[in-house]
């Protein structure tokens, strides 16, 4: 009742009314997350603290049945930045804006959206948004706009998907200029995910990825091999939850460059945590440079 409440008002104040939305009942929700870190990065230049917003969001996201068996679905999602403001020197950030329509037959999806080569990464990276991000080390972490992407119905343990991006002049001329798919399989704890990008930000890539469930134990891995930089590398990662503790760590190379991340993080509600974590980055790239980084955090969902 409450988000259906703030929903009106939102409309309200930018002037349109809930009914000149759509003529039919709308399904849909507003969401989001806070997460903010107090962090002290120790590089080669300088030792410097901040106070960072790690992509937190606002979210609408929804969908309406317009046939038997067949729905139009929506999400618009932005970025806001807790910590100054500025979001590059914007209010909201972009971040998944899609429209799409979903059946028997799967769904197909347009807007800016995480590539399936990102999506098929899951939740190996458990230091994701952090100073050991997965997207530090390893490229493929995209998210792409003027995409089309179609993903089957799940067939048995097996579902796929693959997005094309038109070059629209810039970047050439066709409509499958940049591609990025991923066949996975999931079954019961155990995950399997077989990804690529081609043409993607000039990158062609290829990963695999598996993640497993043993109770209180997540594992995860992932190689990758990225012919445009002629370089390989592969993730790992595991997590133990204690009650309301959980105990992470993670580890990546990619040729010259490793990243090394430890962390905790302590659940204060269902939807509401606290967080540790120390992450070494080296990279020889003059420009990054290594760094380490040691920070307390707290992430609230709703």
């Amino acid at each position: 009742m409450k988000k259906s409440l703030l929903a009106a008002t939102i409309l309200t104040l930018v002037g349109t009314t809930p009914l000149a939305v759509a003529d039919g009942p709308i399904d849909g929700k507003i969401y989001g997350k806070i997460n903010i870190s107090l962090v002290n990065t120790d590089s080669v230049s300088d030792a410097v603290w901040k106070l960072n917003s790690n992509a937190s969001r606002i979210g609408f996201t929804g969908a309406t049945a317009i046939a038997d068996g067949l729905e139009v679905f929506y999400q618009a999602e932005f970025g806001v930045c807790v910590d100054d403001g500025d979001c590059k020197g914007k209010t909201f950030g972009q971040r998944n804006i899609v429209a799409g329509i979903k059946g028997s037959f799967g769904s197909v999806l347009a807007g800016n959206h995480d590539t399936p080569t990102k999506m098929a990464q899951k939740k190996i990276d458990l230091f994701s948004n952090l100073e050991g991000d997965i997207k530090n080390t390893f490229a493929g972490e995209n998210r792409m706009s003027n995409m089309l992407a179609y993903s089957t119905p799940k067939m048995g343990d097996f579902s796929a998907t693959v997005a094309v991006m038109p070059g629209e002049g810039d970047n050439g001329t066709g409509l499958t200029d940049a591609v990025s798919y991923s066949l996975s399989y999931s079954k019961d704890n155990l995950y399997i995910a077989l990804a690529g990008d081609q043409d993607i930000k000039d990158q062609d890539l290829l990963r695999i990825v598996s993640q497993y469930q043993m109770e209180a134990l997540q594992l995860g891995l992932m190689y990758q091999e990225n012919d445009t930089a002629d370089e390989s590398g592969y993730f790992a990662s595991a997590a133990y939850r204690v009650d309301k503790t959980t105990y992470k760590a993670q580890y990546g190379s990619v040729e010259d460059k490793t990243t090394l991340s430890l962390g905790t993080d302590y659940k204060l509600a269902k939807n509401t945590k606290t967080f540790l974590f120390y992450t070494d980055n080296n990279n020889p790239d003059p420009s990054v440079g290594d760094s380490n980084t040691f920070g307390i955090g707290l992430e609230h969902k709703f």
